[in-house]
């Protein structure tokens, strides 16, 4: 019984040891997205907004009216812009920073 109970207490805290990793690394990505964002982004788009083009935000109802579904679209559009945007290649925002903000847009404006 003493070996089931030790098995049991060592698995609980192998679950809520993970569950704290998990939580971690959505908050590490999360401000790592936010980071990346205001660093290339936010000039252009202040809260999600869009200075050069105001039809254009980052908001959820005006990226569907573009195709722009996930966070794959997002890049596409970073990597392949139409005309008033900077082009981003992958030197001056490599994949996982582009993915990071590409995140942090759909979570963030909905």
């Amino acid at each position: 019984m003493k070996k089931v109970l030790s098995v049991m207490i060592a698995t609980i805290s192998l679950s809520a040891l993970i569950a704290g990793a998990s939580i971690a690394a959505d908050k590490t990505e999360k401000k790592s997205g936010e980071a990346e964002f205001k660093k290339h982004c936010a000039v252009c788009h202040p809260d999600g907004g869009n200075t050069v083009n105001a039809a254009k935000t980052l908001h959820k109802k005006d990226r569907d009216a573009d195709g722009i579904k996930k966070p794959a679209d997002i890049i596409a559009k970073m990597r392949n812009p139409g005309p008033g945007m900077t082009q981003f290649d992958k030197k001056t925002i490599p994949d996982k920073a582009a993915q990071a903000i590409a995140e942090y847009i759909t979570k963030t404006f909905k």
